[in-house]
Parts: structure tokens; C-alpha cells; sequence
């Protein structure tokens, strides 16, 4: 249905030839009014009409919801959105993954240039304004609420999702492969006008009023129809339609195995329908999810392969056990498999390992370890086979009902280092590309645009907007390829689950916009904390800690922040890297500034402070004059005005000593503040007037400007208006009138990281660690802007 595990999208799959299930069809449009046992009891329940399509594996559920969405879609004008909530090998897709990717698409839903079924987002805008004018409510209140920030509550993100849907109103949400209750109960919108469509292997008993349509095998003329059209022109079928029916019948009537037999019979046109019938008899459908033959009422199927341990105390990354695959479905796609050359049959196998169970043929190719042009060959075949589903471009799918299948196989024919060359052999050739999609932004004659330059033509980019096409079309599977990355393997793709995490970061940077990005980031440094924990990577432990910290602190979550850093700040100890130390004592000192705790942040400054004085490179240096100013900063608003005042005046001397004038004034300008604010103007003026001597040096018109407005007004305060105007005039002589006005009201210029004494750096908006990047250790990121940046105490 969707083309990862968790894709909620605007737009289903494009419209294929449906046939039979009119009788279910019938049935779902008269549920959607039809009154539930708890409404008929008097306690109707307060979500939103749930509607249930039950059926094995193959049965053609997902095809009918999609059907039966397509046919009333023009009844909600709030759109369509659809997520699967089962990853190909079984396990279920966490609430808080599937709401908040649920949020971003009803985000997009509700943009002119995002669609939906049946409507264009400006007609579901027009639509939802026009619904809530007639209630009297304004329409802006109809549109998503703000999404939760990164590492925030499932139940938080759940609500957020069940409050945007229920303020839209009058949309269908589209749940496919519902694994359990909970993930319904958990999504489903507290609004009666809209509509809930859950697909499932089984009964959904705990969600109260469901109205259940449980499917068998299509019937018999439904079932010979579907098997003559996948059978091409061939006239096999008429004129031989007993066998055809015994064909459809051997299927189990499921359109699956029927759209399989069909393929294999386009493909073998000598081949008459009596003789295809005796070969699918024999076919032992013990391959189905079974290869020893066992007939266990399960498959273990992921998300690592046999030989691979899974860490079983992980929920996330446990060990499921897939619905055995029913026998006529398994007994077509063992003749089907079984009909394929070798080569194309291992491959096919190996598809088994695609992220989210996306293919396209660089994908392919690397898998298979054959050339593009094979591959894509290789996978047109599968399309008319019906092994896979075809996309938009030149993307596939494979089915969620062979996917057990495929891995049953996967695991019976190939060696385990087989499987797992084929899996770094897919991994490095995204590393490759998502490297290209980050390159393409860099400025021409980078280090970074000269490699793009030697990389295959297959891999690069040619303009930034076809990489960041590229990255949107493909973000879902890339993050299931990351944590793929990391479950699976046993811990030996740990190096390029790095490699990937870091990549696929840099990607998220260069085309995303900060807010977009965090969630993201967020899981990413995650997964990079898991590897780094489960490998006693002390070094890259600590990096992903303070990331985590800095994206915690940036929306003021501050505790969690803090506890982040003590424990960074206690691998980087055990790692002995003093410089990962010095950041973490730092975003230490940001975070309890950030919460007016003044004793605590001059505190962790300082030994930030002590422990870059231990050290004499350059980026210690300037590190140690950024802290000076950064205590200032606390000292000054706890009102301790000595110590602040030799803070400010240590960091300009450590900046004139780096040579950066435009700091050294800027922090001499903060000393002269402090002397304001401690009553001694006649200070304060001096100093300013130091300040003004060291900035022309800088050559920085805006800064110089900015400081002659400062003290203008420390002019002002004292009564020397004489001196004031001669201040503003200088200033409207370096910037204009204009500008000068305005920038009496910034005081500084954009360039000044930090707005007065009295305001310290804040925790966690430092750029992320480039945890695992080769030739970029962790812990070495350099903050945005100058002296003293916001930040959490990356090296400047």
C-alpha cells in the first residue's frame, strides 16, 4: 500500500484494475452509518467509526481498502492518510514513529501544493474552511497543531496527531497492517466525522464499535477473471475454463497466488492451464515460511536473518513472529521462485533485505553485486511475475505478503556471510550516494564538490533540487535502512551504520529545514548511541549523548538535558578525551544558566575554564575566551558585579591575544555594561570608548556602528547628551540615517552571537557531533557565529 513501513502519505498508489468484492464493498459503505453495539447500548465511544478489513496474508485486504477509500474519498474533504504500521519482517511500528510521521503528512495535506485522494490541497483547504465558517469557528483552527519536539512522550506525539485529525475533521485515516489494538486505540481521532479504515491479520477486540469485514478467496468467476488478465491474450483460459476454475481454486481463490500463477502463465505461453494445474499440486509448500518442513504456526522472520542475534531486550528491535503465509499462496510463490534462472532467483532472495522493502535498481545492483542495466531487467521481470509492485519512477515494492516468504528463502539458500556481504555491499552504496546528495550543496571548488566530481555518474547529483527530491522521495527507507543497519548483523555492520547515520545526517542538514530535521536527528543519534554503547565506544557514546542533550535543550526539556550531560560527560572520562570533556562541562554551565541557576552555571563554566587552560591549541584558546565572556555573563546576572567585570575584561585580553578584534571589542563593550550596571558611568564610558579604538581596527562598519549606539546611550544615562549625539552621528555616518534607527533597536549587529552582559549562552543550539564520521572526530563540531556563540560548548 505504502512504500515504507511508516509512510503516511497524501496520495495512495495509482489507481490498478480491481476486481470482484462488491459484496464487501456493499457492506463497508453501510457500516460507516450503521449504528455499533455501544451505541446501541447507550455509551457510544468517544473515537472516531472504525471500520475493519480482516483477512490472511494475500487475501487482497490492503487492494480493497484502497478501493473502498478511492470510492468515498469525495465524502471527507479532509484528505486521505495512510501509514502501515507493521515493518516488512513483522514488527510493529512504535506509536510515537507512526504519529508523528502521520503529523508531518497531514502538515503536507494541508499545504496548496500537497494532494490528497480525490482532492487538491487547495481544494481540501477551501474544503475545511468552508466547514469550519459554518460552525463559526475560524478556519485556521482546522489546520495541524504544531508538532511535538524530538524525544517527546508516545503518548505526547499520539495526542498531538488525535488533536490535529480531530480539528480537521471529515478525513480518512487508512491504517495498514495493524498488528495489535493499542496502535488503533492510540491513532484513532476523537471526532465522530472522521473515519478510520484498519487493515489486520486478525480481530481487533478491544477497539470498542468495530465494525469487522472479514475476507476469504475472491469467488469463483471473480477469481478465473483476475487469473485470465494477469495470463495476458493468451485464449488458455476460455477455452479451457474447467481447468482455470481448478487453477483459481487450487489458489484458495486468494489474489495473490492468483495474480502469481497468472504472471508465471504470461511467461510460459506454451504451456496449457491443465498442465500448470498438475505442477501447482505438486508443488510442496513447505518452502512457504517453513524451510525445514516443520509446519510451525509462525515464521521468525526478522528484523535479523537466522545466525544474526537480535538483542532481545530492545522492544523495538525484538525478534517478531510473522503470520504463517497461507499454503495456496505459498505453493504459487514456490513455483513461481522456483521457474527463475539462478541469478534471477537469487536475487529475488536477496530483495528480502531492501529497507522498508523499497527496491529500485541501484539497490538491486548492489545486493545482487550485478550491473544496473541487469538489475533493472532483472526486476522488470519480477513486475510481471506479480513478485513486486511497481512505484512511482523507477521504484518498487515487494509485497507484504511474500515478504515472509522471501526471507524463508533467504535464509534456506544463502550463507549468512553471504547475506551479509550483500547487505554491507547495499549499505555502502548508500553511504555513496546520500554523501553525493550532501556534496551537490557545498560551494563549487569545495573538497567536498571535487569528490562528487569523481564519483560515477550513477551517484551524483546535478543540482541540489534533484538531490533534495531524491532525499525526500527516499527519507522513510533510508531511516529503516539505518536502523536496519543497526539490529541486524550481530554488531559487524556497526561501522557503516555509522557511517550511514552520519551521512544520512549531513543529507538532513543541507535540505531540511532545523525543524523538520530534528525528529529525525534525533532517532538517528539514537541508533548512534545504541552502537556506541553496545561496542564500549566511550568516545562516540559521549557525542551522541551531548547531540541528544542539545536537541533536548532546545526545547526545554531541560532535566533530561542535564542528565544527558553528566553521563557524556562521564564517557568522555572513561575515553579519556579532554576536549569532549570540555564540551560537555560547558553545555553543563548552558543548561543551568538556561534555568536561572547562576551558582551552578558559573560553576560548570569554570571547570570548562580549568580544564582548556590545561590545554594550548589554538581551539582551547579560543574556547578559554569565549568561557571568561560566558561567566561574565552569569556573574552579571546574579547581580555579582566585581567578578563579572574581570570575567569580560579576561576574555577581550584572551581575544587580544588570538587577534580577533571585533571580539576583543565586543567584549570589552560587555565590561563596560557591567560598569553601568555597578554605578560607575564615568567606567563605563572609558571603557566604551576602548572599545570604539579596537573595533575600527576590525574593519567591521556594522560593528563599530553598533558600539557607538551602545554608548550613545551610556552617554545618555549619565547626562552627557553632547556626547551621546556626537555618538549617534558617527553612527548614522557609518550606516545612514535609516539604517542607524534600526540599528538602535537591534543595538548589535546580526553577526553578534550574544545580546548583552546580562544574558548568558543558551544550552543546546550547538551544530550535531558528526558521531562515526571518518576524518571527523566526535566532539570537534564548531558552534554557528563568533564569540561567545549560543550554544552547549563546542570548540569555536
Amino acid at each position: 500500500m505504502t512504500d515504507q513501513a511508516v509512510q503516511p502519505t497524501t496520495a495512495g498508489p495509482g489507481p490498478r484494475p480491481f476486481t470482484g468484492r462488491d459484496r464487501e464493498l456493499r457492506a463497508l459503505r453501510e457500516d460507516i452509518e450503521r449504528a455499533g453495539l455501544h451505541t446501541l447500548s447507550g455509551h457510544p465511544p468517544a473515537q472516531s467509526r472504525v471500520l475493519l478489513i480482516a483477512g490472511a496474508p494475500g487475501s487482497g485486504r490492503t487492494a480493497l481498502a484502497e478501493e473502498f477509500v478511492r470510492r468515498i474519498a469525495d465524502r471527507y474533504p479532509g484528505g486521505v492518510l495512510r501509514a502501515r504500521l507493521t515493518e516488512p519482517g513483522g514488527t510493529p511500528v512504535p506509536v510515537e514513529r507512526a504519529a508523528r510521521d502521520l503529523l508531518a503528512a497531514l502538515s503536507r495535506l494541508g499545504t496548496p501544493h500537497a494532494g490528497n485522494t480525490g482532492n487538491t490541497g487547495n481544494a481540501a483547504n477551501a474544503a475545511i474552511a468552508a466547514e469550519a465558517g459554518k460552525t463559526g469557528k475560524d478556519p485556521a483552527e482546522a489546520l495541524p497543531v504544531a508538532v511535538p519536539p524530538p524525544g517527546a512522550d508516545e503518548a505526547v506525539v499520539a495526542e498531538a496527531f488525535r488533536a490535529a485529525l480531530t480539528r480537521r475533521g471529515r478525513t480518512i485515516l487508512l491504517l495498514d497492517d495493524v498488528a495489535h489494538s493499542d496502535q488503533v486505540l492510540d491513532l484513532a481521532p476523537e471526532n465522530r466525522d472522521c473515519l478510520v479504515v484498519a487493515v489486520s491479520s486478525g480481530p481487533l477486540t478491544d477497539v470498542p464499535d468495530v465494525r469487522p469485514c472479514t475476507l476469504g478467496g475472491l469467488d469463483r468467476s471473480a477469481a478465473v477473471s483476475l487469473l485470465a488478465r494477469r495470463a495476458g491474450s493468451s485464449p488458455r483460459i476460455t477455452v479451457d475454463p474447467r481447468s482455470a476454475e481448478v487453477l483459481a481454486e487450487q489458489c484458495g481463490g486468494l489474489p495473490a497466488a492468483l495474480t502469481l500463477l497468472g504472471g508465471w502463465l504470461g511467461a510460459h505461453p506454451k504451456l496449457s492451464v491443465l498442465e500448470a494445474t498438475r505442477m501447482l499440486a505438486r508443488s510442496d509448500p513447505g518452502g512457504s515460511g517453513d524451510p525445514d518442513g516443520s509446519g510451525g504456526p509462525g515464521v521468525p522472520v526478522g528484523p535479523g536473518m537466522p545466525g544474526e542475534p537480535v538483542e532481545p531486550d530492545d522492544e523495538e528491535f525484538a525478534q517478531p513472529v510473522a503470520p504463517r503465509p497461507p499454503a495456496p499462496l505459498a505453493r504459487a510463490f514456490r513455483l513461481v521462485h522456483d521457474s527463475l534462472s539462478q541469478p534471477l532467483a537469487r536475487l529475488l532472495r536477496l530483495l528480502a533485505l531492501a529497507p522498508a522493502g523499497i527496491v529500485e535498481p541501484q539497490l538491486a545492483s548492489a545486493l545482487g553485486g550485478c550491473s544496473m542495466s541487469t538489475a533493472h531487467s532483472a526486476l522488470q521481470e519480477y513486475v510481471r511475475l506479480g513478485l513486486l509492485r511497481p512505484l512511482d519512477g523507477d521504484r518498487y515494492q515487494v509485497p507484504g505478503c511474500l515478504d515472509p516468504l522471501l526471507r524463508a528463502r533467504l535464509a534456506a539458500h544463502e550463507r549468512p556471510e553471504e547475506v551479509l556481504l550483500a547487505r554491507a555491499r547495499m549499505l555502502e552504496r548508500l553511504v555513496r550516494r546520500l554523501q553525493a546528495c550532501s556534496a551537490v550543496c557545498e560551494p563549487a571548488g569545495s573538497e567536498a564538490r571535487r569528490q562528487l566530481a569523481g564519483m560515477p555518474r550513477a551517484l551524483r547529483f546535478l543540482h541540489p533540487l534533484e538531490a533534495r527530491n531524491w532525499l525526500a522521495a527516499r527519507r522513510p527507507a533510508l531511516l529503516s535502512a539505518a536502523r536496519m543497519a543497526v539490529a541486524e548483523g550481530g554488531g559487524e555492520l556497526d561501522t557503516l551504520a555509522r557511517r550511514l547515520v552520519s551521512a544520512l545526517a549531513r543529507a538532513l542538514d543541507a535540505h531540511c529545514a532545523p525543524e523538520e530535521a530534528e525528529p529525525e536527528l534525533y532517532r538517528l543519534h539514537e541508533l548512534v548511541l545504541r552502537v556506541a554503547e553496545r561496542n564500549r565506544m566511550h568516545r562516540e557514546r559521549a557525542a551522541a549523548l551531548l547531540n541528544l542533550g542539545d536537541l533536548d535543550a532546545q526545547t526545554d526539556r531541560l532535566e533530561d538535558a542535564l542528565v544527558r550531560y553528566r553521563t557524556a560527560l562521564d564517557a568522555a572520562r572513561q575515553g579519556g578525551d579532554e576536549r569532549v570533556a570540555g564540551r560537555a562541562l560547558e553545555s553543563l554551565g548552558g543548561g543551568y544558566a538556561e534555568l536561572g541557576d547562576w551558582d551552578r552555571a558559573a560553576d560548570w563554566y569554570g571547570r570548562a575554564l580549568a580544564l582548556r587552560l590545561t590545554r594550548d591549541e589554538r581551539a582551547d584558546r579560543e574556547a578559554t575566551a569565549r568561557l571568561h565572556g560566558r561567566i561574565g555573563a552569569v556573574h552579571a546576572r546574579a547581580e555579582r558585579w566585581e567578578e563579572a567585570l574581570r570575567a569580560w575584561r579576561a576574555s577581550a585580553a584572551a581575544f587580544r591575544r588570538l587577534q580577533d578584534q571585533g571580539a576583543q571589542a565586543r567584549a570589552l563593550a560587555e565590561a563596560a555594561r557591567v560598569q553601568e550596571f555597578a554605578g560607575r558611568p564615568q567606567d563605563a564610558q572609558r571603557t566604551f570608548g576602548q572599545a570604539l579604538e579596537v573595533s575600527r581596527g576590525a574593519g567591521d562598519v556594522r560593528l563599530e556602528a553598533a558600539l557607538q549606539l551602545r554608548a550613545a546611550d551610556a552617554c545618555g544615562r549619565a547626562g552627557s547628551l553632547r556626547a551621546a549625539q556626537r555618538h549617534r552621528a558617527a553612527a548614522a555616518r557609518l550606516l545612514g540615517p535609516a539604517a542607524a534607527r534600526a540599528e538602535a533597536q537591534g543595538v548589535w549587529p546580526d553577526a553578534e552571537p550574544g545580546r548583552a552582559a546580562a544574558e548568558p549562552a543558551r544550552a543546546g543550539t550547538s551544530e550535531p557531533v558528526r558521531a562515526g564520521e571518518r576524518g571527523s572526530p566526535a566532539g570537534e563540531a564548531e558552534p554557528r557565529g563568533g564569540y561567545p556563540a549560543h550554544g552547549s560548548g563546542e570548540d569555536h
